[in-house]
């Protein structure tokens, strides 16, 4: 579908990445669910593996190419408008594409700089009149992408979560320590969660309103040592209605509370 004028509208957009997005995400669906269903280890299990991971590729690869079309694009003129198009369609795609939270790649596009540092590291000698010019290597990355490591992937995701939470001076990493750690350490301790959660699906847990009173709880005991978040969280129902959202999604809290349910009863 064409996009008419340098400013779409939404409706515009959605109806063209949306059907495309909807037809790639049912793929994932149908490929896990077939995944699910097979032997392990036969070859209908392979092939839906394989499914499952070429789509999660072709997520990377197209994040890739919106990069790698940013950067070139500064340098020189492509003469093509057809390699424009297809950029802007697949930076709209791209976020689109969750294949639910099984996933095994990363969207690392809510990622924001929080600080940074200068130092200085002396005055280098940038002669350029004197020794052989330098070559610079082209790059050979672009579409050889690979699933990663899933633990690796988890802690991405969830540090991409937290740093839109809170507001104020605060580094990344204070942001992981309070949600992971703090709050989640506190709501682990909690023997009545720990059985509705082996005993419900996440979302009838995410419904049940002791998770509520025991989240607005373990957010007040950290109100002297994380003041800044703690009030956030109490003040803005946005700030704890997130916090609870990122609890029960990047951060685990349910599969956490089940597996220490059922470790118990062994």
């Amino acid at each position: 579908m064409a996009l008419k004028g340098k400013k779409a509208k939404q409706s515009e957009l959605d109806a063209a990445t949306t059907p495309v997005a909807s037809r790639l995400l049912l793929s994932y669906a149908e490929a896990k669910k077939a995944f699910e269903a097979a032997t392990p280890g036969s070859q209908q299990a392979q092939a839906a593996k394989d499914k499952m991971d070429s789509l999660i590729l072709f997520k990377s690869d197209i994040a890739a190419y919106v990069r790698m079309y940013g950067f070139l694009s500064q340098i020189f003129d492509y003469g093509n408008t057809d390699v424009e198009k297809r950029s802007i369609f697949f930076r709209l795609l791209h976020p689109l594409l969750t294949f639910g939270r099984e996933r095994e790649g990363v969207d690392l596009s809510a990622l924001k700089l929080a600080a940074y540092t200068i130092k200085n590291i002396g005055d280098p000698n940038l002669s350029l009149a004197t020794g052989d010019a330098v070559k610079i290597d082209p790059t050979s990355e672009i579409g050889s992408g690979a699933v990663q490591d899933k633990t690796k992937i988890a802690l991405a995701e969830l540090i991409a979560k937290v740093n839109d939470l809170f507001e104020g001076d605060l580094t990344p990493g204070d942001k992981l320590v309070y949600v992971n750690d703090v709050i989640k350490g506190k709501l682990m301790e909690s023997e009545k969660l720990a059985e509705q959660a082996v005993n419900n699906t996440n979302e009838q847990f995410d419904s049940s309103p002791d998770i509520d009173r025991e989240l607005e709880n373990a957010i007040m005991d950290a109100l002297d040592a994380h003041s800044i978040m703690s009030k956030q969280a109490l003040e803005l129902p946005t700030v704890r209605a997130d916090l609870k959202a990122t609890l029960l999604g990047a951060a685990g809290l349910w599969q956490a509370l089940r597996q220490r349910a059922l470790d118990a009863r062994t």
